[in-house]
């Protein structure tokens, strides 16, 4: 199997919210996010597989070295070799990626946090830090497009959150600020049991709300100028923004079965925003010089 065919395996296999918004992307960037995915898989898997922790940070130890080979042209792994060709074709930062490493390995130091300040470097390096390897790929002219992927990633790093709260318990990972915990009457052994009360939906319904924040900070950070080269990050977004709405509706009854926005409706949003972005562009090639761009959409 070449290096190609190992990464396109992976992302279908993953089954990814993120899957229709890179299928609608030309072929040179379709591959090049591809890449990107694969490397985050890998790397995030190397925590979330086994117990052994040494040998967990070894191989991410590996993986920081072979992003140092990514960089010098010199990549061993099937998928460090077709991100190495995404890093010849667009500006992907390294920093980037090895911040993904660094949050990855978060995994292995911290299993709480005590305040929501506390987990926001670790929503940035597993989320917002993939949104700016993905916006070099998109491309974007406005530097605002950066708070916008910062802001994006880290509204869906918490509806991640949100939606694996029982999972994640169960492993000894517990994401939710311990302070937000206290304030709710709402504890760790209650989360890993699955335990549905009034008080764990006050719970998610107060991290709903932050998360909600962080998709009006993105929206409002969306350079008008880049929403057609965005449109998969909006697509990104507007799936993972569907996913929280459909856990208010169900009164973040997230136990046992998990929460998913089905296949149609991501297949729907993805087109929507594909739409969206080129009406964005055609109005822009009508509009009369000097006539002052139309506002954003509201959501």
């Amino acid at each position: 199997m070449n290096a190609g065919q190992f990464v396109a395996r992976l992302t279908r296999q993953s089954n990814s919210n993120f899957f229709y918004a890179f299928l609608l992307l030309p072929r040179v960037k379709r591959e090049a996010i591809f890449a990107v995915y694969a490397f985050c898989r890998i790397v995030d898997d190397t925590v979330d597989e086994g117990h052994d922790r040494t040998a967990q940070r070894q191989e991410l130890q590996r993986w920081r070295e072979e992003i140092a080979r990514v960089f010098e042209g010199t990549p061993a792994h099937p998928a460090a070799e077709r991100l190495q060709e995404a890093v010849r074709r667009f500006p992907i930062p390294r920093s980037a990626l090895e911040e993904i490493i660094a949050g990855v390995e978060m995994d292995l130091d911290q299993s709480t946090y005590e305040t929501f300040e506390a987990l926001y470097p670790y929503c940035y390096r597993v989320a917002s830090a993939v949104g700016l390897c993905s916006i070099a790929i998109f491309g974007y002219t406005d530097p605002r497009a950066r708070d916008y992927a910062i802001d994006l990633g880290i509204a869906l790093q918490l509806t991640n959150i949100l939606r694996d709260v029982e999972p994640d318990a169960a492993i000894g990972r517990v994401y939710l600020p311990q302070e937000d915990l206290r304030r709710f009457g709402v504890t760790a052994d209650e989360l890993r049991e699955g335990r549905y009360t009034e008080r764990f939906v006050e719970l998610m319904r107060w991290e709903a709300a932050r998360a909600r924040d962080y998709y009006a900070r993105a929206w409002r950070a969306l350079p008008a100028v880049d929403r057609h080269r965005l449109f998969s990050a909006e697509i990104m977004g507007q799936t993972y923004y569907a996913l929280l709405r459909a856990m208010e509706a169900r009164r973040f009854q997230v136990f046992g079965e998990r929460v998913t926005v089905p296949a149609r409706r991501r297949i729907r949003i993805a087109l929507q925003c594909w739409a969206g972005s080129r009406l964005h562009v055609a109005r822009r090639h009508r509009r009369p010089a000097g006539s002052p761009p139309p506002s954003p959409a509201s959501r």
